[in-house]
């Protein structure tokens, strides 16, 4: 058993480590345009925050794509099918380019629309407007990356992401300097600026992973009859698996861009502290994020090559390596919350929104990223990817959007108290997945013979 043990967090290492440093690095490239443009002003700010809310959805949607791609990839992994494995490659990839043009179209003819549904306030829905519509190009490049990166990881292929992401922060973080702030000559371009840093960023991702796939990957290479090829079989497998998913990403995303579009109806302070807020916890939780990844590959590996023992034992260590980080993601955001309140250029009542979100998003994080271990990860690898769904459904919507709507727009409640309804789900799921996992439903060998 203690060899046992020693295998299991060699192997979490090898895999949580570069993907925690993927999703640190993710977590930048989606956040430099917050922190650049906190530095222009509350409005720039605010308007390119709410606009990549519509990435933001579109990623969701394409996370649910490739985490029910991974259910299928992993476990033939474990048992070394490389022909189902480059067949649900071709579905996935082939769905999640058609979604991103979806949606660049969408940020190229109706970015004020969507900047309504978001905002009222006219200075902020002017700014996301001029993002938008540059920064649409971005979509079908990172939905491509995302599907890519996602499925090679589920082979053992991890570090790839890690350069690919790294390259992409670093154009993010050049490109934007020099346009926001019109630097080496050229015009300050605000906005606009930073929506050319993203769409310049992925597509240096792209062109890293193109290369990578052509003349580095030891294990699998893209092939244009991935795309054509038919299964039925599969095809159906991948339906079954991935549209609870999806549906479940989508009603997730849906439901944080409700809560964004709730809080921005309360003034463009509560927006731009939000803003921040969301930063905060996507850095607190890139450890915990990366323990759940771990957790989808091997429970899927694991059940893939038939060893259902060992998948329920590594079930209950992932569990509590989960509670771990989520503690650790808790104080990292104590131990930054004074650095921002004194560092950022907020009003007085943006920086009181900050600083008491700050300390709900760290109880927040702890529940969040013990959900996510066993529902995003365990739960999926394992094959159960309808339970995500209706927890979701129950309690995001059920009670935290809801009584973050009715606190604010029929009860007219203190702004502390719309947060605390908002970010009260993760804490009130939290016995109900801990009994799931309990009942071992989750634990399905779902590849074909």
């Amino acid at each position: 058993m203690e060899e046992e043990s020693r295998n299991f967090y060699r192997k979490v290492a090898i895999l949580v480590l570069p993907m925690a440093l993927q999703n640190l690095i993710n977590t930048g490239i989606a956040s430099i345009d917050v922190i650049i443009l906190g530095r222009v002003g509350e409005k720039v700010l605010s308007g390119a925050s709410l606009g990549a809310q519509v990435a933001f959805v579109m990623n969701l949607i394409v996370f649910g794509l490739c985490s029910g791609a991974s259910v299928l990839i992993a476990q033939y992994w474990g048992k070394k099918d490389m022909r189902s494995i480059e067949t649900v490659f071709g579905i996935s990839a082939k769905l999640a380019v058609l979604l991103g043009l979806v949606f660049m179209l969408a940020a190229m003819l109706a970015p004020g629309f969507l900047m309504k549904l978001f905002t009222n306030d006219p200075v902020v829905i002017r700014q996301g407007v001029r993002y938008l519509r540059l920064v649409g190009l971005s979509y079908p490049l990172n939905a491509l990356v995302m599907i890519y990166l996602n499925s090679v990881r589920n082979l053992g292929q991890v570090r790839i992401a890690t350069f690919a992401y790294l390259v992409s922060l670093v154009t993010n973080v050049l490109v934007n300097s020099i346009l926001i702030f019109g630097l080496l000559g050229f015009p300050a371009l605000g906005v606009s600026g930073a929506a050319i840093g993203t769409v310049c960023a992925r597509a240096a991702e792209l062109l890293l992973v193109l290369v990578y796939d052509r003349k580095l990957n030891p294990v699998f290479k893209i092939k244009m009859e991935f795309f054509f090829r038919k299964d039925k079989l599969l095809e159906k497998d991948f339906q079954t698996y991935t549209v609870p998913v999806i549906a479940n990403e989508l009603m997730w995303g849906l439901g944080m861009s409700t809560m964004a579009a709730i809080l921005g109806h309360l003034g463009s302070e509560v927006i731009a502290a939000n803003s921040v807020a969301q930063v905060c916890r996507n850095l607190a939780t890139v450890l915990g994020f990366g323990v759940a990844s771990a957790a989808a590959i091997m429970t899927g590996n694991v059940i893939g090559s038939g060893d259902i023992g060992l998948a329920r034992r590594n079930g209950r260590r992932f569990l509590l390596l989960s509670l771990l980080t989520g503690l650790f993601g808790a104080g990292v955001i104590l131990l930054v919350r004074p650095v921002l309140l004194a560092t950022m250029v907020l009003t007085e009542g943006a920086a009181e929104n900050l600083s008491f979100m700050l300390y709900v998003m760290a109880a927040y994080v702890i529940f969040q990223t013990v959900n996510t271990t066993a529902v995003v990860g365990i739960f999926r690898g394992g094959g159960d990817t309808r339970f995500g769904f209706f927890l979701d459904v129950g309690f995001m919507w059920g009670i935290g959007i809801l009584g973050g709507f009715l606190s604010a727009f029929v009860f007219h409640a203190p702004t502390f108290v719309v947060i605390v309804f908002l970010l009260c789900d993760e804490e009130l799921k939290l016995p109900i997945t801990l009994l799931r996992y309990r009942t071992y439903k989750w634990l399905k060998n779902v590849t074909r013979d």
